[in-house]
């Protein structure tokens, strides 16, 4: 899971990129957060998808 600092720091080095640049270590740093936030924006979407429950016009679940 990514955590609000991350998402933070995410933000931090975006406003930064577009107003004055990034280092390449800065760069890297961000390339990295990037991939943790959809890897975990994923997951949680993976975890709603697989607890939904489709249910027919009768209130009865499908096999």
């Amino acid at each position: 899971m990514i955590t609000e600092k991350q998402v933070a720091r995410i933000n931090e080095l975006y406003h930064k990129s577009k107003n004055e640049g990034l280092t390449e270590e800065e760069f890297k740093e961000q390339q990295i957060l990037r991939k943790l936030y959809i890897e975990s924006f994923k997951a949680n979407l993976k975890s709603q998808l697989d607890n939904i429950e489709i249910v027919d016009k009768k209130s009865t679940p499908l096999s």
